[in-house]
């Protein structure tokens, strides 16, 4: 039998909850900031209701990626859950499932945290630090439109 651990993320958001729940539904905004730099996402099918499908086609320096699931739960601007399968683990047919959840914190913030879990053992290092980095920039998304409309 494969081990599978789960992957822990959180960190606060420089924009409200609401905010910051919509950057993972808006697919312009999620080829932006959505996995962790020099891979991009380079296509994206989003249907935003619950057994509506995630698919994001991802270079990942050269590499293609093919990462897709199913929403499980949509709840704004409180929770989202899907599944996700990846067609580089060992076991592409694996599915893990990710729970993404927003709660306000201080003046207009968001803790946003992550539980990534079924996630084979193996991939345990490298999601913690993707999901670390694709947190990380999308606290700068925020921030840089936070300048650009004069809030921060």
């Amino acid at each position: 039998m494969n081990e599978v651990a789960t992957v822990r993320v959180q960190r606060v958001m420089p924009a409200p909850p609401d905010e910051v729940f919509d950057e993972w539904l808006d697919p312009e905004s999620l080829t932006e900031w959505m996995c962790p730099r020099p891979s991009r996402v380079v296509a994206l099918t989003l249907e935003p209701h619950v057994g509506g499908t995630v698919r994001f086609d991802v270079d990942a320096s050269g590499v293609g990626v093919l990462i897709t699931g199913q929403f499980l739960e949509i709840d704004r601007p409180r929770l989202l859950r899907f599944t996700w399968s990846n067609s580089n683990w060992p076991d592409p047919t694996a599915v893990s499932v990710v729970e993404v959840t927003f709660a306000p914190f201080d003046d207009d913030q968001t803790m946003m945290s992550i539980a990534h879990s079924l996630v084979p053992a193996t991939e345990f290092g490298d999601f913690h630090s993707g999901w670390t980095d694709t947190f990380d920039q999308l606290a700068a998304l925020l921030h840089h439109r936070q300048q650009a409309d004069g809030r921060s």
